[in-house]
C-alpha cells in the first residue's frame, strides 16, 4: 500500500513539475515572452571584467568603484545578466564584493515589482547560482548600520529583500524544492534565515562535497524577522510533507532544514522531527510492518531518516526503537542501504543507555553483520562502546573470534594487523587448515591498511583494556611499522596508539622506530605523524628523536616535508646551542603539563 502511494505521488509530482516549468518559462520574460539574451558585446564586457576581477585590487577603494562601475552597467539587465553563463559568473563574484546596499538592489530587479521574476531566475542554471550568491550575503546586514543614517536605511533594505525572497518561495514551495537549481537557493535561504552558512569553498572546489560539512557552519547575528520567517517557511513545508519526503531533490532541502534547525533552533527541530515521524509511521504498509522500515530501506527515506536520528533526542529514539525497530535491527544491519541509518541510530543512541539494547541486540549477529560487508555498522559500534567500558570486554573478545585469532591465545598477538586489513587469520597468513587439524602456513600478505580498518583500531585504543592492541603493535616487524606509519589511513591509527600510550609503553614505540626517523620525516603522513609523537613524547624521548635525525640535515633541509619538522623541532638550536634547546623544551612541558592539569 506504501509503494502505491509512493508511486502516485511520484506521478502526481511529474505533473506538477511540468506546470511548474511552463510556468517558468512565462515568467522569464514578462508575459512569455521568451528568455532575455545578452548581445555580443555586453558578453564581451562582462568577460573583460572577469579577467580584471582576477587581477585583483590595489585598495578598497579602488575595489569599490571597479564594483560599482559595474553594477551600474548591469543595471536594468539583471535579469538577462544572472541568466546568461558568462554574466552570471561576474554577478555572482561581484555580489560577494559589493555592498549590502547594492545587494539589495540588484535583488529588488531581480525580483521584478511583484517578487516574481524570482521564481524564474531561481531556477535557472545560472539565475541559481546569483540568487544564492545574493541571498548568502545577508550574513553582512549589519555592515553599514554603525556609518550613517542612510547605511541603516541599506541595511533595512537588504533585510526586506531577503524577506521578499523569502515570502515567494513560500508560495512557489513545490516550484523551488523539486527544481534541481531552486531547490539550492530553498536551502541556502533555510541556512541564511537560521543564521549559519557552509562555508563557501572557491572556485571548481564548490562542486565537491566536503563529508563534515556540518562542522564547517559559520554562525553570524540576524535580525529577529528572520527568526519568523524561518517558521512559516517550516510550516509552509510541513503542509507539504508527503512531497518532501518521496522526491528525492525536495528531500535534500528537508534534510537541510533539520541541519540548521539542530543547531540554531532546537526547539523547531524537535516539533519538525516528532511531524516527520508521525507522518511517516501513519502511512498503510503491510500488516504487522512498520512503514519505517519500508523507508529505512528507500533510498531517500533511508537520508532522511539518518538526519532525524542524528537530531533526535533521547524520547523519539526511545518510541523508534520501541514502536518500529525492536527485533527488526538484525535484518536492517545486513541490508545493503537500511544499514546507513542503523549506524546513526547507534551513534544517536550512544550517550543513552537505550544503546545498550541495541547493541546487545546486534550483538546476536555480529558475524554475520562482517559476512555482509557492512563492517561500518561494527565500526560504529566498537566507537560507541568507547563510552560504555562494561561492553568493551565483550565486544573485543567477539572480535577477536569474528577474525580468527581468539584461540589459541598465542594468535591474539597477531589481532592489529588484521583489524587493520580486515581480513581473517587464515586470509591474511594463507593458512589452510587440512584434516587432522594440521596447519601449513605460506608467507603473509603484504602489510595493508584500509579506512574501515583504521577508524576500528582508534576506536579500541579508546578502550580501557588495550593490553592485546599493544601487545600486537609491538610484535609487529620493522618493515610493516613503517607501512603502518606512512599510510594515509594507517598514520592516523598508529597515531592514537602512540599518543595514549603511556611513558614506558609510548618509549617501547619510538625505540623500534629509531631506525626511520627520517624516512618519516620525510613522507606526507609519517611527517604528520612524527609531529604528532613529538608533541606527546617527553623531553629524553625528544633528545633522542633529535639525536637522531640531525646526523641527516643534507637530506631533511631540502625535502618538502621534512624541512617543517627540522623547524618544528628545532633541531638548528639543537645543533648549535643544546642549552637553549633543552631549556625551549623544559618550558613547552611545563606549559603542556599546565594545561593537561586544567583540562582535567
Amino acid at each position: 500500500m506504501l509503494e502505491k502511494m509512493e508511486a502516485k505521488g511520484q506521478r502526481s509530482l511529474k505533473g506538477k513539475q511540468k506546470g511548474h516549468k511552463r510556468a517558468v518559462q512565462g515568467n522569464a520574460g514578462d508575459g512569455g515572452s521568451k528568455k532575455q539574451r545578452l548581445d555580443g558585446g555586453t558578453v564581451s564586457y562582462f568577460r573583460r571584467v572577469s579577467d580584471r576581477l582576477k587581477e585583483g585590487f590595489i585598495d578598497e577603494e579602488d575595489k569599490g568603484v571597479f564594483v560599482e562601475n559595474v553594477l551600474s552597467e548591469v543595471k536594468g539587465k539583471a535579469v538577462a545578466v544572472a541568466m546568461d553563463m558568462t554574466g552570471s559568473l561576474v554577478l555572482e563574484a561581484l555580489l560577494a564584493l559589493a555592498s549590502p546596499a547594492q545587494v539589495a538592489e540588484v535583488l529588488v530587479e531581480l525580483g521584478g515589482e511583484t517578487g516574481s521574476e524570482f521564481t524564474a531566475v531561481a531556477c535557472d542554471q545560472c539565475g541559481g547560482h546569483v540568487m544564492e550568491s545574493a541571498v548568502r550575503q545577508a550574513h553582512r546586514w549589519t555592515e553599514e548600520t554603525d556609518v550613517t543614517e542612510a547605511g541603516e536605511e541599506h541595511c533595512g533594505t537588504l533585510e526586506a529583500q531577503v524577506q521578499r525572497v523569502s515570502g515567494v518561495v513560500r508560495e512557489n514551495m513545490l516550484a523551488f524544492a523539486q527544481d534541481p537549481y531552486g531547490s539550492h537557493v530553498l536551502r541556502t535561504l533555510m541556512q541564511v534565515l537560521s543564521g549559519c552558512l557552509t562555508r563557501e569553498a572557491p572556485g571548481a572546489q564548490k562542486a565537491k562535497k566536503d563529508k563534515r560539512c556540518e562542522s564547517e557552519f559559520v554562525d553570524f547575528e540576524i535580525p529577529t524577522s528572520f527568526w519568523w520567517e524561518l517558521k512559516n517557511l517550516a510550516d509552509h513545508l510541513m503542509e507539504n510533507i508527503n512531497v518532501f519526503v518521496s522526491n528525492l531533490t525536495a528531500c535534500a532541502a528537508l534534510q537541510t532544514l533539520l541541519t540548521v534547525c539542530h543547531r540554531k533552533r532546537p526547539k523547531l527541530c524537535k516539533k519538525l522531527n516528532k511531524s516527520i515521524m508521525g507522518y511517516l509511521t501513519s502511512l498503510s504498509s503491510a500488516p504487522g510492518v512498520s512503514p519505517l522500515l519500508v523507508f529505512m530501506k528507500d533510498q531517500s527515506g533511508s537520508h532522511l531518516l539518518q538526519k532525524i536520528f542524528k537530531c533526535s533526542q533521547k524520547a523519539l529514539l526511545r518510541d523508534v526503537y520501541r514502536n518500529h525497530l525492536r527485533s527488526q535491527l538484525m535484518p536492517l544491519a545486513l541490508h545493503p542501504i537500511a544499514n546507513f541509518p542503523i549506524q546513526s541510530l547507534i551513534s544517536a543512541s550512544t550517550p543513552f543507555k537505550l544503546f545498550l539494547k541495541i547493541f546487545d541486540e546486534l550483538m546476536e549477529g555480529f558475524e554475520a553483520i562482517l559476512a555482509a560487508g557492512n563492517i561500518a555498522v561494527v565500526v560504529q559500534m566498537v566507537e560507541s562502546c568507547v563510552q560504555w567500558e562494561e561492553r568493551q570486554g565483550e565486544l573485543l573478545q567477539r572480535l577477536l573470534q569474528a577474525f580468527h585469532c581468539s584461540e589459541p591465545a598465542s594468535l591474539q598477538v597477531s589481532c592489529l594487523p588484521l583489524f587493520l586489513s580486515f581480513l581473517t587469520y587464515e586470509v591474511y597468513y594463507n593458512t589452510e587448515t587440512a584434516e587432522g587439524d594440521s596447519v601449513t602456513q605460506a608467507s603473509p600478505q603484504a602489510f595493508s591498511v584500509c579506512y574501515h580498518g583504521s577508524r576500528l583500531v582508534q576506536a579500541l585504543a579508546g578502550f580501557k583494556e588495550r593490553s592485546v592492541l599493544m601487545n600486537s603493535l609491538h610484535d609487529l616487524c620493522p618493515r610493516d611499522l613503517l607501512t603502518f606509519a606512512t599510510d594515509p589511513c594507517g598514520s592516523h591509527a598508529l597515531q592514537v596508539l602512540v599518543t595514549l600510550a603511556s611513558d614506558k609503553g609510548r618509549g617501547k614505540i619510538l625505540k623500534k622506530m629509531e631506525d626511520m626517523y627520517v624516512d618519516l620525516a620525510c613522507s606526507m603522513y609519517g611527517s604528520r605523524l612524527l609531529e604528532a609523537v613529538w608533541n606527546s613524547a617527553t623531553i629524553s624521548q625528544r633528545r633522542r628523536i633529535a639525536d637522531r635525525l640531525v646526523p641527516s640535515e643534507s637530506q631533511l633541509r631540502p625535502d618538502r616535508f621534512a624541512r617543517h619538522i627540522w623547524a618544528k623541532f628545532g633541531l638548528t638550536s639543537f645543533l648549535k646551542r643544546q642549552g637553549d634547546w633543552m631549556e625551549a623544551q623544559t618550558g613547552e612541558s611545563k606549559k603542556r603539563k599546565m594545561f593537561r592539569d586544567i583540562l582535567e
